[in-house]
């Protein structure tokens, strides 16, 4: 194994003169074969072009072999209709909308929630496992179930403003886990078209002529720097960037304090780096997943969350990570969950105890807490779920219950003593066709993007499954168009 590892610098941008001669040369190359590298891969050499595919690493998976598999899909699929339940591509694009913000792209949401269910029976057809089956809530089906709610669609405000419908459709494990299963369908994918894939191989910079286009880049492999010529385009893939500390503290310094950071060695912000020497704009980069596990077991959810001075700041059955993103940037991570005998429960993951007393008042006093703000908010709290109402949050009734059977006990979920995750969802600026963008909108030549080293259908308000479902769906676009194929296909 001669695993690339380079956390310095992206070198500076090639200009072909100073190219005396190049290595190799290829339709298009594509950089990193995570699950968006796959999918560009695939569609580019299914369109006829030569491909050649360039990954750090020894093998192919990046971040996205690493994941729970589950890919956001919705607007109507197999795996709804077998399990009893209506979408469309409207109530899906109303739902995004509403959740994928501040600066939604709403032009990405529109065609992928459009080409949602097309985008399944692509996966499908290129041997990405699915079973007809419903699990239930979560991100995480501890099951080889398929279909579950993974994100706020019965929550408020949503399910006012879409008609809820479970859109995390897990791939089907056979023995491993759920996102390697998945990387393990789409790298055999791959390997069935004519694409030439090279391993070990860091790609350093790209190479750009007088005109302004993209047309290749610089690889180091086996020690020795090769310079491959791209005819059509280079799409990077290469993942996000929160192994980078001095980016993460440029653009996102909050999310450095998150004990777990869902990534791989590749998560460097080389592509992106590498796109910004090209004169790519970045977007939201200060956006990213922040999950807060609280709600396994969901009994949990019955308790109420509050802030360092005990009241409450959102309501608790919304999805982890949009309690997780309130929690680390509006509360700066100091949270705590409060139950009382009959909800509580050993959280998974685990989560330590701060405090557990026989009345309100001392567990308030044993946190550190102002006198009678979280006696006043349990109060509140516990006369109107008496009577089944949240007026101030709208917590859903199905959670809804008065604490009022002691001993009492705070959950400690101040970010540095519990296990938040988190990886980066901002970076190059494309267009739904993948291309990247100058600040000033223009194309540049050559240049493409997918998955986590651009901003793409997410922002805050993560629904677990987007990442996936981006990565896939634009990488594939990618290809489409590095090929001259209609973006999005007809």
């Amino acid at each position: 194994m001669k695993i690339q590892r380079d956390m310095g610098k992206a070198a500076a941008l090639r200009s072909v003169r100073d190219v005396a001669r190049w290595d190799a040369e290829t339709d298009v190359v594509v950089v990193g074969l995570g699950a968006a590298g796959c999918c560009a891969a695939i569609e580019a050499s299914e369109a006829g072009l030569d491909v050649l595919a360039l990954e750090r690493m020894s093998g192919a998976g990046g971040t996205s072999a690493l994941s729970t598999g589950q890919l956001y899909i919705g607007g109507g699929t197999p795996i709804q209709k077998a399990c009893g339940f209506e979408d469309s591509p409207e109530e899906m694009f109303k739902y995004l909308m509403a959740s994928c913000g501040p600066g939604e792209d709403e032009a990405k949401i529109r065609m992928y929630c459009d080409h949602s269910v097309a985008h399944y029976h692509w996966l499908v057809e290129h041997g990405v496992p699915f079973k007809e089956s419903y699990y239930g809530d979560g991100s995480y089906t501890p099951t080889d179930d398929c279909l579950s709610f993974s994100g706020s669609e019965q929550s408020y405000p949503y399910r006012d403003i879409a008609k809820p419908a479970p859109r995390g459709h897990t791939v089907q494990q056979d023995g491993i886990e759920a996102g390697a299963q998945l990387m393990r369908s789409l790298d055999a994918a791959v390997r069935r078209t004519a694409t030439r894939i090279q391993e070990d191989s860091l790609v350093q910079t790209l190479v750009r002529d007088d005109d302004g286009h993209i047309i290749g880049c610089v690889v180091r492999c086996d020690g020795a720097e090769q310079l491959v010529r791209a005819r059509r385009g280079v799409v990077l893939c290469a993942g996000g960037f929160i192994n980078n500390r001095a980016m993460v503290d440029q653009f996102a310094p909050a999310l450095w304090r998150c004990r777990y950071r869902a990534a791989s060695d590749g998560d460097d912000g080389r592509g992106i780096r590498m796109g910004m020497g090209a004169g790519g704009a970045v977007k939201r980069m200060d956006v990213g997943c922040i999950v807060l596990p609280y709600t396994v077991p969901k009994i949990l959810m019955n308790g109420i969350m509050v802030d360092r001075r005990g009241m409450r700041f959102i309501n608790e059955d919304l999805y982890q990570t949009t309690v997780g993103e309130a929690a680390l940037l509006h509360q700066d991570g100091h949270v705590y969950l409060i139950c009382d005998n009959a909800c509580f429960a050993r959280p998974f993951a685990p989560a330590e105890v701060a405090a557990v007393e026989d009345t309100v008042a001392d567990l308030e006093k044993a946190l550190s807490m102002p006198d009678g703000v979280l006696q006043q908010t349990v109060a509140v709290y516990n006369a109107n779920a008496a009577r089944g109402e949240d007026p101030i949050f709208h917590k859903g009734a199905a959670y809804l219950q008065p604490l009022t059977n002691p001993p009492y006990a705070a959950i400690d979920y101040r970010v540095e003593n519990s296990l938040y995750t988190v990886f980066t969802m901002g970076g190059l600026h494309t267009l739904p066709t993948a291309q990247v963008i100058s600040p000033d909108g223009e194309v540049i030549p050559g240049l493409y993007a997918a998955g986590r080293t651009t901003s793409g259908l997410a922002a805050q308000g993560y629904s677990s499954g987007l990442s996936l479902a981006d990565a896939t769906f634009f990488g594939r676009m990618a290809g489409r168009h590095t090929a001259g194929r209609s973006v999005p296909p007809e």
